[in-house]
């Protein structure tokens, strides 16, 4: 009975896909018509595979593709390039049918064009995400076609950061649009981790420094964020520009700031673990780098963060790990300090590596304590 049921259903989705692409070549003369289908389309294949890929053999999907091309009609345009998006998204052969250099260029075309809205300009980034996400020649495609170019460009010009109002309809819609650029960055960087494109989105590090400098709203630390962490994950290259340009000094300061207002509120708490695990991307592969962050009392802040009973277990260990490199080249030093009886100190100097070493000791400490204290709650939550 069971097994009828999966199949009338099927045999229905396969019906309705065919009427509706016949309604979207026969109506190419009524846009709303259009625009209704290629809603009903992407309602039947998000998140349905097995549909994507039905529609992509009964040439559904390269006709969407001509349709966002050659429908003078903008609406239709964004509904057609919506549906793409969803159904490469819903399936991997409709990915890696449509990732082509060709389609590439035409997405560049609609971001240039000066008669685009921005929500057409959303819904072709949309595209592109899909296209490059887990998708080692999507990444390649976009390079090579100049596309991450033009993704950098829109990141720096998109959002002004004097007329940072998201109540405004206006500047809500360019912020949409920001969003899904950074999020589109963020897939061409990673999953796989992809080198060249990371050596070429960290141009722009300048411009996401002076964001965190004027905004920490986290509309716009959230993404700024995932983008940094997720463009200097693994690249020393582009760790060691990230703080040549002075973007770890600004995150200290932003965890500073936040620390100071996590008192008052609960999503500055959890703004700042997001900001302590892009610290630790910086200073991952080389925690020499984290030298920067002493001037800033940044261990001192995390500890603070670390005590914060509202965390869950996930955030209180990316805090300790972040502790971990940030206290491990000091570490380092105050061994080799003390265990060389050959170098010759005068009495203020050894004084000040005891201190300092009794205070290193003393940060580890609290570490284990919260590490003991989550591994007892784990235990009696598996009880």
């Amino acid at each position: 009975m069971e097994t009828q049921k999966v199949q009338k259903n099927q045999c229905d989705m396969k019906t309705d896909l065919n009427l509706l692409l016949e309604c979207l070549k026969y109506q190419m003369d009524c846009p709303a018509s259009q625009k209704e289908a290629l809603i009903t389309i992407y309602s039947i294949c998000q998140q349905n595979s097995e549909a994507s890929e039905y529609f992509r053999e009964i040439g559904g999907l390269m006709f969407i593709n001509d349709l966002a091309k050659s429908s003078v009609h903008r609406i239709v345009k964004e509904a057609a390039l919506f549906t793409l998006g969803i159904i490469i998204e819903s399936n991997v052969y409709c990915q890696q049918t449509l990732c082509t250099s060709a389609l590439f260029e035409d997405l560049i075309l609609f971001l240039i064009n000066k008669d685009s809205g921005v929500n057409l300009k959303r819904m072709s980034v949309y595209v592109i995400l899909v296209l490059v996400s887990n998708n080692k020649s999507g990444q390649t495609y976009v390079r090579d076609t100049g596309c991450i170019g033009l993704l950098l460009q829109l990141f720096r010009t998109t959002l002004s950061i004097s007329e940072m109002n998201l109540s405004d309809e206006n500047t809500n819609q360019c912020y949409q649009l920001w969003s899904s650029v950074c999020s589109t960055l963020c897939a061409c960087v990673n999953n796989p981790q992809n080198e060249d494109n990371q050596n070429i989105c960290c141009s722009v590090f300048p411009y996401a420094k002076e964001w965190l400098e004027s905004c920490t709203e986290p509309e716009i630390v959230r993404p700024i964020c995932s983008f940094v962490g997720l463009t200097v994950a693994n690249n020393s290259y582009v760790q060691k520009y990230f703080v040549s340009v002075g973007g770890l000094d600004t995150l200290a300061q932003v965890l500073i700031k936040l620390m100071h207002d996590s008192c008052m509120s609960h999503s500055s708490t959890k703004l700042a673990v997001v900001v302590t695990k892009t610290l630790d991307a910086c200073i991952a592969n080389d925690s020499a780098m984290g030298v920067v962050l002493t001037k800033y009392h940044t261990v001192s802040e995390l500890l603070k963060l670390l005590s914060n009973d509202t965390l869950d277990t996930g955030e209180k260990i990316s805090i300790i790990l972040t502790i971990g490199h940030c206290t491990e080249v000091c570490a380092e030093q105050l061994s080799l300090k003390i265990n060389d009886n050959s170098l010759n100190v005068n009495n203020a100097e050894e004084l000040e590596v005891q201190v300092r070493k009794r205070s290193l000791q003393d940060y580890w400490k609290k570490a284990k304590e919260i590490l003991h204290r989550i591994n007892l709650i784990e235990k009696e939550h598996d009880e």
